[in-house]
């Protein structure tokens, strides 16, 4: 008669550790049931298993979506050099009528950059962690290439307007570096603040300010400041019409008196220079179109076929500014195969370290400057003989 065992299971068979039964001995007769036990599991393994299977699916969904949120950063990179005294797609990029103009060689660059992201147009992180990664590119809080409350699309035509006014600028500082008389005027283009929106319109241009002639701002700032505190009599032009108007000035940062108009420059020249440039906005083409100018309207072959590059605003007395992204420009200029670059003479810290191999960068702060710079190399002096940056 088998005996009875308790402890896994019952006698119906119900058991959670094992089996139990009989087992016949070699002689036939039955003996004691085997009793076969499966582990026990640890206490706790399943949960912690199921624990570290969740934390691993957060973990990639976070990962996923940092990699896909958008950031407050934009990336810089490299765009495409333009040749300012060549054509693109068939297109010149400069043209001069009213003026004799000669034969050009070589390049003289313009560089660009592209700037993605800020405003309505937020880059991924992925993108982000490429561009830190990236020795070629640099990556920008979003505020400092779009400001605060500033639309993507309002910064484009701010930049927009930017190049208008640089081509200005450039026809104007050529003309001023080969002696060509031209006039110049400033013209109300929009309001800073409303203390005299009531007495000025867009589109006046000034003439005079307290009996003295306006052709520059400095002009203007000169003698708001010799007034001080009082109000200022302004001539203009409005639709044609000569009539004087009076001003109130607030005090400014530093002292200095401000209208709360918004300014520009404009010109009257004894030529027609056309610009034949899309989609390319900002004011750091201008000593390169300044440089084309000068080129067209000068006997020789101001390059002597040689490649150049630069970057740099320009003021109508022929002052180049600094500009953003030159690391990036650099790389543009290298890879379209310039040899030299002509940086603007502030912007010379900023590529110290960051000079590609087989590109001589030359500092310049004025357009003689530069000017000099390409028809010397043009000429065959060594490229050591001009300040250079790095």
């Amino acid at each position: 008669m088998p005996a009875a065992h308790e402890g896994a299971g019952d006698r119906a068979g119900r058991n959670t550790g094992g089996t139990e039964g009989t087992h016949p001995g070699p002689d036939g007769a039955d003996h004691a049931p085997l009793l076969h036990r499966w582990p026990e599991p640890e206490p706790g393994t399943a949960r912690m298993r199921r624990n570290r299977a969740v934390a691993g699916w957060i973990t990639m969904v976070l990962i996923a979506a940092a990699t896909l949120l958008p950031t407050h950063f934009v990336v810089e990179s490299a765009g495409p050099a333009l040749n300012t005294i060549g054509s693109v797609e068939g297109t010149k990029l400069l043209s001069i009528t009213g003026k004799k103009t000669y034969p050009t060689s070589g390049e003289l660059d313009m560089t660009t950059i592209y700037s993605p992201g800020g405003g309505q147009h937020r880059l991924p992180f992925f993108t982000v962690l490429w561009g830190w990664a990236n020795p070629d590119e640099d990556v920008l809080p979003e505020e400092l290439v779009v400001p605060r409350g500033i639309t993507s699309t309002e910064k484009s035509e701010q930049n927009t307007l930017s190049m208008d006014d640089s081509q200005q600028l450039s026809t104007a500082a050529a003309l001023t570096e080969l002696d060509i008389e031209f006039t110049s005027h400033l013209g109300v283009v929009g309001f800073a603040t409303q203390q005299n929106s009531g007495v000025l319109k867009i589109s006046d241009r000034l003439e005079t300010i307290n009996g003295r002639q306006v052709t520059d701002l400095d002009t203007l700032k000169k003698q708001l400041n010799a007034a001080g505190a009082k109000p200022s009599v302004l001539g203009i032009v409005r639709d044609g019409k000569q009539q004087e108007v009076t001003v109130s000035t607030t005090e400014g940062p530093g002292g200095q008196r401000q209208l709360g108009i918004l300014l520009s420059g404009s010109f009257d020249f004894p030529l027609e220079v056309k610009f034949g440039l899309e989609n390319v906005g900002g004011p750091s083409a201008g000593m390169m179109f300044a440089l084309a100018i000068v080129d067209q309207l000068t006997a020789g072959e101001m390059t002597g076929g040689k490649h150049f590059a630069g970057t740099g605003t320009i003021t109508a007395d022929g002052a180049v500014g600094p500009i953003g992204g030159i690391a990036q420009k650099l790389v543009g200029a290298r890879d379209q195969g310039a040899r030299y670059f002509l940086a603007p003479a502030e912007n010379c810290p900023d590529v110290v370290g960051r000079i590609p191999a087989g590109l001589d960068v030359i500092k310049v702060a004025t357009l003689s400057e530069a000017r000099a710079a390409v028809e010397g190399i043009g000429a065959g002096k060594d490229p050591a003989s001009f300040p250079g940056c790095g």
